[in-house]
């Protein structure tokens, strides 16, 4: 069971798509949601002026405003959710923003982040900061969701046959339980008969469910393509994989399905732990 939601938000445009996202989940899933916005403790120092006698930042008004942008974003989750007829706190907190996400997340099933950040529209990666540092941090499943993401629609599941695609078999079982939503189970194996044997496996792990249940397959190209390509044709609004799948020290350093995933996906995407 999926008891508890926790948003992430900076008050950022793609922060925004998160709170819609883990609001609409919250609320389908009749979970507990809470918030958290984090102010950055590397915001509020001024910079020095390195002995160039250049006229620094007060630093005091530099905090100001920079606890006033949190409680701005912690309002307006909070609006969001009463929107939507739930109640919800959004703590405010000083720190690493990654870190104090990651430690809050330890009492939450699954928590929210955005993927881009407030650094969207001058950054020139797929991912922001704060989201690599919590991925790469975390021993909780974490959703992320990328700008314009949609809330309703299929859930893909990939599935290897390592642990981890095991517990997000199970994670989607959950979802797809409490949403409603069909399932479409994706399975990349270069042998078939590999293939059939993980397709006996997931079906195990999914079956009973009241919604139905649609397998796909692939032999051919790479695994990450292929299941947001299947995400896109299902028309799905999440794709359920294990943070770790076979090779843990590869996907550390960024180089799994995973985290390939979770990069180009255009719909959201829960790393299942």
């Amino acid at each position: 069971m999926i008891e508890t939601i926790l948003v992430a938000t900076d008050g950022s445009e793609a922060a925004a798509f998160a709170e819609r996202f883990g609001v609409s989940l919250a609320k389908r899933l009749q979970a507990r949601l809470s918030g958290i916005t984090v102010i950055e403790e590397r915001d509020v120092r001024t910079p020095s002026d390195a002995g160039l006698g250049v006229s620094g930042f007060p630093e005091a008004e530099v905090a100001a405003y920079y606890r006033a942008r949190a409680d701005a974003s912690a309002r307006r989750f909070g609006d969001r959710a009463r929107a939507d007829g739930i109640e919800s706190r959004c703590e405010t907190v000083t720190g690493a923003a990654d870190e104090r996400i990651v430690e809050k997340a330890q009492t939450t099933d699954i928590s929210v982040i955005g993927r881009e950040g407030k650094g969207a529209d001058w950054r020139s990666g797929l991912i922001g900061s704060t989201a690599d540092g919590v991925l790469r941090r975390t021993a909780r499943s974490t959703l992320v969701v990328p700008r314009d993401a949609g809330t309703s629609g299929p859930i893909v599941v990939g599935f290897d046959g390592s642990p981890g695609s095991r517990i997000a078999a199970r994670l989607a079982v959950a979802l797809a339980s409490g949403l409603g939503e069909p399932v479409h189970v994706f399975v990349d194996s270069k042998d078939k008969g590999r293939a059939v044997a993980r397709f006996e496996e997931v079906r195990q792990l999914v079956g009973g469910l009241s919604v139905p249940v649609r397998e796909n397959s692939s032999t051919l190209g790479r695994p990450d393509v292929k299941i947001v390509d299947t995400a896109r044709e299902a028309g799905a609004s999440l794709i359920v994989m294990g943070a770790y799948g076979r090779n843990r020290i590869t996907e550390y350093f960024l180089g799994s399905n995973a985290a390939s995933v979770v990069r180009t996906s255009p719909v959201a995407v829960l790393l299942a732990r």
